[in-house]
């Protein structure tokens, strides 16, 4: 039997308050689509389909350098990080997987773990390893790398740690590692970067020996920090050679922050479907670097333009295609959870939007150079207003028309407040 945070009654009256109103607005958008030739109960079971991960880190308030300001009745372990994502499941209805970290998300019985996931309606998405880091009692630092630092003795310690991640995700369920490293280098001649290069790929092939037939390795790349003059896997082409060189199981994760400005992300897609080699994406927002915003809300635009190279990577049957999708993003002035199911309703809204391209017409005007009008036909589909959709699909899911309103009137955040102690500030970077 599930678990439920949020009283099914509440999320039920309020579905029932509105019900008229979303089927009269579901009703005339199925006419609109209509004249475009798209069945919208068609529609809406493909949409109904759609799932995003939550990371278990992103329940709890984030920060900058400088500072961070905990939030009231933050998780104070993974055991309440499942329970905040359980209440984002529950309203939103297409969050039904958590992808977990380590070590911060260790515990002592992982079968315990996953029953706890279990109970809210969850399973485990990708397993996340954290060499970028030291922890409590670590007999060597990683202030000069991980994986491909010039010690031995470093590096085979930041393997072990992705090997132990293995063996917990198979445990939990998962089938994926994560691999991100924040190694590279501040200084001009502090690392020799074909070295520090090859020291990565021997590391990695360690931990990619271990992976089980049925897993994928998910290679992450970020453009800078904490290295801020060169990082070792800084951009889709370092990570696409990684993967190349290591198996058909390394694939290429493409986190939407961790690009300079203005890079085209979704000709990036594009490259790494025709590569086979695309694992997938963490999702969020970036107005200059790694800002880790809320998704869409800066360039919802951009958001649908990958949806739109995703689907129609899926409708064209690309091989080898089988993207696994996770939120990623730091909540430093809101609260977490809001975020986070705003986030995955903005998501699921660019893959309903991508669905209504007419991609007959767009191979068309694409094949004649009628540049104005292909580029109409992608915002036709793009000025969409699919909200009685989404809102249907929610309901009939069991979940919340407006999440967040259903999320506020529960009184949640205050509930959990009473019973988990209050975090101290933050003392910033010194």
């Amino acid at each position: 039997m599930t678990t439920t945070k949020i009283a099914p009654e509440l999320i039920a009256d309020h579905a029932h308050s509105v019900s008229a109103r979303v089927d009269s607005d579901y009703k005339h958008l199925g006419e609109q689509l209509a004249r475009r030739n798209v069945n919208i109960d068609t529609l809406k079971a493909e949409v109904a389909k759609f799932a995003v991960a939550v990371p278990s880190w992103g329940v709890g308030t984030g920060g900058t350098r400088f500072a961070r300001f905990p939030g009231k009745g933050e998780p104070r372990n993974v055991f309440d990080k499942l329970q905040d994502c359980g209440v984002i499941q529950q309203l939103v209805r297409c969050t039904p997987t958590v992808s977990p970290h380590f070590p911060w998300d260790k515990v002592s019985d992982y079968k315990e773990l996953r029953q706890h996931a279990e109970s809210f309606g969850l399973g485990f998405d990708a397993v996340n390893s954290n060499t970028f880091s030291d922890q409590k009692d670590q007999p060597l630092s990683y202030k000069f790398g991980s994986l491909t630092h010039a010690d031995a003795g470093v590096r085979a310690q930041a393997v072990a740690h992705n090997l132990e991640c293995i063996e917990i995700g198979k445990q939990i369920g998962s089938k994926a590692l994560t691999v991100w490293i924040g190694d590279g280098s501040n200084f001009p001649g502090q690392s020799h970067f074909r070295r520090q290069f090859e020291r990565y790929l021997d590391s990695n092939r360690q931990i990619y020996a271990a992976l089980p037939a049925d897993w994928n390795m998910f290679l992450e790349h970020k453009m800078f920090e904490p290295a801020f003059y060169a990082t070792v896997i800084q951009d889709w082409g370092s990570s696409l050679l990684a993967a190349q060189s290591l198996g058909e199981k390394a694939r290429c994760l493409v986190d939407l922050g961790h690009h300079a400005p203005n890079t085209n992300i979704e000709m990036i897609v594009a490259r790494l479907v025709h590569a086979q080699k695309l694992a997938g994406f963490h999702f969020n927002d970036s107005k200059y670097g790694d800002d880790d915003l809320d998704s869409g809300s800066i360039n919802p635009f951009q958001l649908f333009l990958v949806f739109n190279e995703l689907v129609d990577a899926a409708q064209s049957k690309a091989p080898n295609f089988n993207p696994a999708y996770m939120l990623d993003q730091s909540h430093n002035v809101t609260d977490p959870i809001e975020s986070l199911m705003t986030s995955a309703v903005t998501v699921q809204r660019c893959y309903a939007q991508a669905l209504l391209v007419d991609r007959t017409a767009l191979t068309g005007y694409q094949d004649s150079n009628d540049v104005l009008m292909a580029a109409q036909t992608l915002k036709t589909a793009f000025h969409t207003d699919v909200t009685p959709l989404l809102q249907k699909i929610r309901i009939e899911a069991g979940g919340a028309a407006d999440p967040v309103a259903t999320y506020r009137a529960s009184g949640y955040r205050a509930g959990v407040a009473a019973v988990r102690p209050a975090a101290g500030p933050s003392s910033g970077i010194v």
